[in-house]
């Protein structure tokens, strides 16, 4: 096997490992929610147009703001603990990217055969939407591709951003898919072949891989059904777009011009090989380049660390916002 061979296949396996890599579009539940709009949920959707995402926001006017980033294919609703947990201290919008969890891709969809970026153009549009709608430096929160956009909102936009929690990623994904000091134009090539699988594979098989990915990611079984749901019901091509945007997206450059206060959330590596020591020292040597980012790795939890870890998650949390 050559040396490129021996990488897709480690990319492969990290794929269904590291994302809920999509099924079918069209089914039901997130979807349903979707194309409501809202309903009995309690919350309302910001007037803010565009077609990058929309926002839905929980909290009492007046509060100070707080915005929620889900992850890849992922929807609001991952984060409603932790707006439970909140508990009206914050106006918490959360960010509902178009194309994932039953929303219409819009301007994410790709042209039909081809790729665009997803993370980076949907971080201008909350950029844009923490202008338009005045709010004043909110705290930040971005999970997994989530965690992706907090680092580029922060780093491209400094003046925005009062906060900024990592949860669960690192500033270039690509490193987890090459030999150690790999670049960005040595793993394009692999990323290219993985987007190629994401988007030519039958459904059968991504609906296999949505699965298997979810079970990876979530330790608390009965707290499953939800992400999985919101991976068969994102839109694939969008999906494969983001995932391979994210092998090919290295922020480490980018970080020393984030000036808000960062706090980094992880877990030990979904591999039995990766020791929390060593997943401690890829965590460090990722943030090198951010001397002054707190580094925090919750133990017994899987990928949705808010979920199998929720207290010790909002522990961390709290004392975040408290400092």
């Amino acid at each position: 096997m050559t040396r490129l061979s021996a990488l897709v296949c480690q990319a492969a396996a990290l794929a269904l490992l590291a994302s809920p890599v999509l099924a079918q579009d069209g089914h039901a539940g997130h979807a349903a929610h979707a194309a409501a709009g809202h309903g009995d949920h309690g919350h309302e959707h910001a007037d803010f147009q565009s077609d990058r995402l929309h926002v839905r926001v929980d909290g009492p006017a007046g509060a100070p703001d707080m915005i929620l980033i889900p992850g890849l294919s992922s929807s609001p609703e991952v984060w409603d603990s932790t707006v439970a947990h909140l508990n009206g201290r914050y106006r918490v919008h959360r960010v509902h990217v178009q194309g994932f969890a039953g929303a219409p891709a819009k301007g994410n969809a790709p042209a039909a055969g081809t790729h665009a970026p997803v993370a980076a153009p949907v971080a201008e549009e909350i950029a844009r939407y923490i202008s338009e709608k005045g709010l004043t430096k909110p705290v930040v929160v971005g999970h997994s591709m989530g965690g992706t956009m907090g680092m580029m909102l922060a780093a491209r936009h400094p003046d925005l951003v009062g906060k900024l929690m990592v949860v669960d990623m690192v500033p270039f994904m690509g490193a987890m898919f090459g030999a150690p000091g790999v670049t960005v134009e040595q793993v394009t090539p692999i990323a290219d072949q993985v987007w190629t699988g994401m988007v030519s594979g039958p459904d059968a098989d991504y609906q296999a891989r949505a699965a298997a990915s979810v079970t990876g990611m979530i330790n608390t079984e009965s707290l499953r059904a939800g992400p999985l749901q919101d991976a068969a019901t994102s839109d694939r091509a969008v999906s494969a777009s983001a995932f391979r945007e994210l092998i090919v997206t290295d922020l480490r450059p980018e970080l020393p011009k984030i000036t808000a206060p960062v706090e980094v959330v992880y877990v030990k590596f979904n591999d039995a090989r990766m020791t929390p020591e060593i997943t401690d020292m890829v965590y460090r040597a990722s943030f090198a380049n951010l001397p002054g980012a707190t580094l925090k790795r919750i133990d017994d939890a899987a990928h949705f660390v808010m979920f199998d870890q929720p207290d010790a998650f909002f522990a961390q949390l709290d004392a975040f916002l408290a400092r």
